[in-house]
């Protein structure tokens, strides 16, 4: 049997302290677990909103293969003309054609090719087009080029999530979610051979609500009035997977849920 093919996949990187988590345990990372290819959501990775150019040029820099976004991608103005020459920056495939960037890439992992699909989910987010459309419109096109396909399923509402992952078994080598920053305990390998988890989670700090200030959080819940979001302080953690597939098949063998502190 060919030696698994083995993709890194981390879940929203929130800000300043996400940012020091991941950049300081993903070498170590990437050695403990004979990484192929890295996927990281970077959508809240500048202060918790969007992300900068210079921040995506260090993540990288960094060891990083493809970035992922979703709804938080356009937050930061200038990341608009950075995704225009950009493809290992991807935004959500199925917002409207002619929106600037790309949703999908193909990398090169060692002597095979990984693919990597980025969709957004509609429910309780922004409006955009079908993700299950698109993703048929997608594969197909991927396929072409490489059994190994990832796809980060950004979206709000778990059903949605669970939708896509059964709507593409079989299609693709993996299906994860991301935005709700917090890790769900479901992953499995799916009967048609997709490795699928609802949330990757956030990696970002810990003693937060889903990376903000717990003060700040917590007096926008009492007063009902806007105020304005930081990034909490203290311990950090890196959440995300650890996914083997078969490159000649594109089936996952396994996935393995990671909760890493940085210490």
């Amino acid at each position: 049997m060919t030696k698994p093919l083995t993709v890194l996949v981390v879940g929203d990187v929130f800000g300043e302290p996400g940012r020091a988590a991941l950049l300081g345990l993903l070498p170590r990372l990437k050695r403990e677990h004979e990484v192929d290819c890295t996927i990281v959501n970077v959508e809240n990775a500048a202060a918790g909103f969007g992300v900068t150019p210079q921040i995506a040029r260090s993540f990288l820099d960094g060891g990083v293969d493809v970035m992922t976004s979703g709804n938080h991608i356009w937050d930061r103005k200038e990341i608009v003309e950075y995704i225009v020459k950009e493809n290992l920056l991807l935004r959500p495939a199925n917002y409207p054609t002619g929106t600037p960037g790309v949703g999908s890439v193909v990398v090169k992992a060692g002597p095979h090719k990984v693919a990597v699909l980025n969709l957004m989910g509609r429910v309780f987010l922004p409006t955009t087009d079908c993700p299950f459309r698109k993703a048929d419109e997608e594969v197909p096109r991927l396929r072409e080029e490489t059994a190994i396909i990832v796809v980060d399923m950004h979206g709000e509402a778990t059903s949605e999530k669970q939708a896509m992952g059964w709507y593409l078994d079989g299609r693709v080598s993996a299906v994860l979610g991301t935005h709700s920053h917090v890790q769900t305990a479901d992953e499995r390998i799916l009967p048609g051979g997709t490795a699928y988890i609802t949330d990757l989670g956030m990696t970002g700090p810990v003693d937060s609500v889903i990376g903000v200030a717990r003060e700040l959080a917590i007096q926008r819940f009492l007063s009902q009035m806007p105020n304005r979001f930081a990034p909490a302080k203290g311990p950090t953690a890196l959440h995300g997977a650890v996914v083997r597939i078969d490159p000649e098949s594109g089936k996952a063998l396994e996935i393995r849920r990671l909760r890493v502190p940085l210490l």
